[in-house]
């Protein structure tokens, strides 16, 4: 007797049943808020702000103009999460205490919750680029050539957005610290998403893949690893070198940019977007490396040991020419042309997510310099509060000592007004503000920022004011 096949459907869970299961990931005791600002040498430990989830909708995709906003950072800490249980990561001073830490994130039961709602994850999160970048008409090898000529990745390129920010910025070192917080989750366990690609089996590619890879891991010799080399310009600057130790500092376009990889190594249908985003990066590196190097000596007035980027300037020119000569053009010539229009994007990609995680740290930095100028809103827009001119949506607080709001941010612009007690209110690393009753500040749409009570007890109010220039006609 014969039977008719089961029409095959691609897997993702939709709707109540999506929200269910990020709930049920979440609800690992792991993933509590902290009572601290950072996470002391514990890998396992990770933020991800439950109790908010349920009010999040990440069944659709998340447009180009929104992908900045709170649901997309709390996307890309659950898939940081997610991705980085395939990796192996040890506090620097041993187990110790964190056995049943250690048991949670590596259990059967996390790592099968992350994988369920993976995919619908990364459709929120990463969807908008399908929407973003075009890649039409019939590639041919010569054409990808003469494109690949035209972007010229080994000139020197102007500063970017971030670099010009730091220089100008109003504490041009706290700047600097709060640039090298955003590469942690990528140079800390730099080249693991690459490592997805270098398993199985396709030929000699596969070989010379892996000697890029073993580039990035020293060739052996830890003292000479990439991420060690990392670890040396951390500490040169004063900050904490263990994995994720100032998760709450992340910015989601941070996190998107490091997810990116991972989202590409893992799924394995986008591997040709991961042979172009290698070259892309690898070439671009050697010039963004000698002006990292150029910009931190000159902020930390020599005292900053970047050999970490010193050391891109020189293996990245090989690495470029390698992802070129040993993995692009013997891919298409084994596998045809029909593969260029991937690489092609994988590159495009990968530079629109770079340009976005540019502009957002420069948002950030000058959002973290213009504090008194946010504080000194606070009078007018609350006074057309109580005047009646706006009534917006209102969220009464009353939060005791020691009280963390986690990081976050708004969709919109909102007035925090501290109606009785003492608050410090952090908008980034070593960035913050004392409020006592009657003060308060404007919480810039989608600027990362959390709150401490430093009085015995604290009431304040925060106004869902949507756009704050509106208030001050």
């Amino acid at each position: 007797m014969s039977h008719a096949p089961v029409p095959y459907e691609p897997f993702e869970l939709r709707g109540e049943a999506l929200r269910e299961a990020v709930l049920a990931y979440a609800a690992n005791p792991l993933y509590t808020d902290n009572q601290e600002w950072e996470n002391s040498d514990n890998p396992y430990r990770r933020q991800l702000r439950p109790q908010v989830l349920p009010h999040l909708d990440f069944d659709r995709v998340a447009p180009r103009d929104r992908i900045l906003e709170y649901s997309s950072l709390a996307a890309q800490r659950l898939l940081t999460s997610i991705y980085e249980a395939d990796l192996v990561f040890f506090p620097k001073g041993g187990l110790g205490g964190q056995g049943e830490d250690f048991r949670r994130y590596y259990s059967p039961g996390n790592r099968a919750r992350g994988e369920l709602i993976r995919p619908a994850l990364e459709r929120f999160a990463f969807g908008f680029l399908e929407q973003e970048v075009e890649v039409s008409g019939d590639w041919t090898t010569e054409g990808l050539l003469t494109y690949l000529e035209g972007l010229d990745v080994l000139a020197q390129a102007e500063p970017s957005p971030a670099e010009k920010a730091i220089r100008d910025s109003t504490d041009p070192q706290r700047a600097a610290r709060k640039w090298l917080i955003q590469f942690a989750p990528d140079f800390l366990s730099e080249a693991s998403p690459m490592a997805r690609n270098v398993l199985g089996y396709y030929g000699p590619e596969q070989s010379e893949w892996f000697k890029i890879l073993i580039d990035e891991y020293g060739y052996g010799v830890h003292d000479t690893k990439h991420s060690t080399l990392f670890e040396a310009t951390l500490e040169s600057v004063g900050l904490g070198s263990d994995v994720h130790r100032y998760w709450q500092y992340y910015l989601v376009s941070s996190l998107a940019l490091n997810n990116y990889f991972h989202y590409l190594g893992k799924n394995h249908e986008h591997f040709f977007r991961y042979i172009g985003a290698l070259y892309y990066t690898e070439s671009v590196l050697v010039d963004f490396c000698r002006r990292a190097d150029s910009l931190l000596t000159d902020v930390f007035d020599g005292s900053v040991d970047t050999r970490y980027f010193t050391e891109h300037v020189h293996i990245d020119q090989h690495h470029g020419r390698m992802a070129l000569e040993k993995l692009v053009k013997p891919l298409i010539a084994r596998h045809g042309e029909q593969i260029i229009p991937e690489i092609v994007r994988g590159i495009e990609e990968f530079r629109l997510l770079s340009d976005i995680a540019d502009e957002d740290f420069a948002t950030q930095i000058a959002w973290m310099d213009d504090a008194d100028r946010y504080a000194k809103l606070h009078d007018p827009v609350y006074a057309a509060i109580v005047e009646g001119r706006i009534d917006p949506p209102l969220a009464n607080v009353f939060e005791p000592r020691g009280e963390l709001s986690n990081t976050h941010s708004h969709e919109g612009d909102e007035l925090c007004h501290i109606v009785s007690g003492t608050m410090r209110f952090v908008s980034g690393f070593n960035s913050y503000r004392i409020l006592e009753a009657g003060e308060g500040t404007v919480i810039q749409r989608n600027r990362l920022h959390g709150a401490i009570i430093e009085s015995e007890e604290c009431a304040y109010q925060i106004y869902s004011v949507g756009d704050y220039r509106a208030c001050l006609s």
